[in-house]
């Protein structure tokens, strides 16, 4: 169970990347008063872990109803976050992590950058998602995994909101260059985890292979 947990925590972690999220959320509340940020942030953060929290125990049923077994959603799941450790390495904005220009429109239109783009897609996106659905087939069904790997998601999330109260001052200290270094030794911590995650499922679908 404890290496669950760290696994659970390492993974959201370094998915969700709450110092790299700072710098995202000032540009999604630029020149707004401490007042509004704190709104937003929290606003946000209890949205996106709804979301995630909903995907981790109905995500397992999605995909056997659309007939997708775990081990190739590990596979899938495990190139989706390659590709955005490769990005998070390279320091580039990755379009797994920004708003598409309709999901510009839309927060513009409803003026609540709370739930987009903030809770989702920056927050809550593909890799998150993926991150929580693999992270509880983990679990296996065990009440006391699924217990754990919520309790892990929603203590990352804690600390992303704390990082997003403290944005202003976390980007004083850093700066963008603090935040891109330590993007990039998050990126290289889940590529490895990532690749893993590919392996595992090649091992699950061909057996043979694992064996040999």
């Amino acid at each position: 169970m404890l290496e669950l947990a760290i696994s659970s925590f390492v993974t959201l972690f370094v998915v969700i990347d709450p110092l790299g999220m700072v710098p995202l959320f000032m540009s999604v509340v630029p020149g707004a008063g401490a007042a509004v940020r704190r709104k937003t942030a929290l606003r946000g953060t209890l949205a996106a872990s709804g979301l995630l929290v909903v995907s981790a125990f109905a995500g397992s049923f999605v995909l056997d109803q659309l007939g997708i077994t775990l081990a190739a959603f590990r596979i899938a799941g495990g190139v989706l976050l390659l590709l955005l450790a490769i990005d998070m390495v390279l320091a580039r904005m990755s379009p797994l992590r920004t708003t598409a220009p309709a999901e510009e429109v839309e927060a513009d239109l409803h003026h609540d950058p709370a739930l987009v783009p903030l809770a989702t897609p920056l927050i809550a996106g593909p890799g998150s998602f993926a991150s929580v659905i693999l992270l509880m087939g983990r679990a296996d069904g065990d009440p006391l995994a699924m217990l754990t790997v919520v309790a892990v998601l929603l203590a990352v999330m804690t600390i992303l909101l704390a990082a997003l109260l403290a944005a202003s001052r976390i980007m004083n200290l850093l700066g963008m260059t603090g935040v891109a270094v330590l993007g990039r030794v998050f990126g290289i911590v889940l590529s490895a985890l990532a690749v893993q995650l590919i392996l595992s499922g090649i091992a699950e679908t061909f057996p043979a292979l694992a064996a040999g």
